[in-house]
């Protein structure tokens, strides 16, 4: 049966690294079927919901390099069921990713959720287009609310997704998340405060 990304993530490499961890049995017999080549409703609404991604490139020199791209959440969108867009925003300019994708296509993007201790990792084709270059796509990933300037756009095909274990991933919060954690506790010691005011009040009142 299929595993669509250890069928593109297990190199003969890989495969004996399996042999020498003694597990290669246990994939060379994996009886499922997880192909994986189309997001879903759980896969799509859990992209809405990301602020920021890791994308993987390759080198013409062999070089791994690992990008971190980030925005208002949802800036990654779903374009439809095998494809995603982003706005490229200017960052230190040295256009690594941008150069590495003109060489080789072939990326690898981890999406991380720290408070449920989730990651989806994708293997992708990625393509330039300039901001011009189809308006719809234009249309779906600009944010004028958004202070970054955008450079360009990548359209990704997606070519296979998994999703890893919550082993090891620690717990991580955003400011927003712990705004919004603490604000009932903020509220409730303000409703204390106001009543222990009034209490003072009161109890002042009656002593004059």
């Amino acid at each position: 049966m299929s595993y669509g990304f250890l069928d593109i993530a297990s190199t003969p490499a890989v495969r004996a690294a399996q042999a020498e961890m003694g597990v290669d049995q246990f994939w060379s017999d994996f009886g499922g079927d997880r192909t994986m080549d189309r997001f879903t409703e759980g896969e799509k609404a859990f992209i809405a919901e990301r602020d920021s991604f890791y994308m993987a490139s390759v080198s013409e020199t062999g070089w791994p390099y690992i990008q971190h791209r980030g925005g208002p959440a949802g800036f990654l969108k779903v374009v439809d069921d095998r494809t995603l867009a982003f706005a490229d925003y200017r960052g230190n300019r040295q256009y690594i990713s941008t150069g590495n994708l003109a060489a080789s296509d072939k990326a690898c993007l981890f999406l991380m959720d720290y408070p449920r201790r989730a990651r989806l990792k994708i293997y992708a084709h990625v393509e330039k287009l300039a901001l011009d270059e189809d308006p719809a796509i234009t249309a779906l990933v600009a944010d004028a609310g958004y202070r970054g300037r955008a450079e360009r756009i990548f359209r990704i095909r997606l070519e296979a997704f998994d999703w890893n274990c919550p082993q090891h991933i620690t717990p991580r919060f955003t400011e927003r998340e712990v705004a919004a954690a603490v604000l009932p506790l903020k509220e409730r010691l303000a409703a204390l405060e106001k009543e222990n005011a009034e209490l003072r009040g009161r109890a002042g009142a009656g002593k004059a």
